[in-house]
């Protein structure tokens, strides 16, 4: 058994990630509109007609944009915790009552094979989730949109054969940048985003011998730069004692460019 990924898109202006098993594929969220979302899965040599279904980690714009559209297109299953329906329901436009699913946090789900574990993070959405996928021994995490990692997470997420991991600014350049100091402070808090150094940080303390591969992800348009990512996570990294290229190497993600299909190993 086998399990396949590509980052979709990644960024501020749309998320998206693809995963599938020979018996099942996934979506987790649907940040674009139905038609960009189209055109990235005609990139990966996929389509959207096919998926098992969508999973949902919060009512954001840039993760929810064009999942009403792909759910009504392609009759599709959309899981997501309580919370996240009350709060995306009005924004999505109308599904049928037997396309929702109720995903609870710090749960998991099984289809075949495959086992789906959600676990929370700490966001200004109603009930913020993301999602571990386990597979024959093989565990895939995504995490994005979390102001800080806990303990808590860490435990969860610890010793991935990959991850897709929030490296969202610099914060040099978003404290020099024009944001409103509101928004700032928002991105700056507890329930913002994750910064390069704190990433890496975190990073240091979740990988093992297993990890191969680190996707950072969601990076700021305007406060970061794929370069400047990989830098910082690099050098942070080499600071807490992790070289990279030891065990596992760094990758970037795009906001409108997919990842290649990865397989899982």
């Amino acid at each position: 058994m086998t399990m396949h990924m590509s980052v979709l898109a990644s960024g501020s202006t749309g998320n998206a990630i693809y995963i599938e098993t020979e018996e099942h594929s996934f979506l987790v969220d649907a940040g674009l509109s139905g038609k960009q979302m189209e055109g990235l899965f005609e990139k990966i040599g996929r389509s959207a007609d096919r998926l098992s279904g969508i999973l949902v980690t919060h009512e954001h714009s840039d993760h929810i944009k064009g999942l009403g559209v792909l759910a009504r297109r392609y009759k599709l299953p959309i899981y997501a915790n309580e919370k996240t329906w009350n709060a995306m329901e009005p924004l999505i436009g109308n599904v049928q009552t037997d396309q929702k699913f109720i995903f609870p946090m710090e749960t998991v789900k099984s289809f075949g094979g495959l086992d789906i574990e959600s676990f929370g993070v700490s966001h200004d959405a109603a009930e913020p989730m993301f999602y571990v996928f386990h597979q024959d021994g093989k565990k895939l995490v995504l995490m994005t949109d979390t102001g800080y990692v806990s303990d808590r997470m860490k435990g969860i997420i610890k010793g991935a054969d990959t991850y897709v991991f929030e490296s969202n600014h610099d914060v040099g350049m978003l404290r020099m940048g024009r944001y409103p100091w509101s928004v700032k402070r928002r991105i700056l808090s507890d329930v913002g985003h994750v910064s390069n150094e704190d990433a890496a940080v975190a990073m240091s303390e979740v990988f093992s011998d297993n990890t191969k591969r680190i996707y950072l992800s969601h990076l700021s348009k305007d406060n970061n730069m794929k370069d400047l990512a990989r830098m910082s996570v690099t050098q942070t990294l080499e600071s807490c004692g992790v070289r990279v290229g030891d065990t596992f190497d760094l990758y970037d993600t795009d906001a409108s460019i997919p990842t290649e299909l990865y397989k899982i190993v």
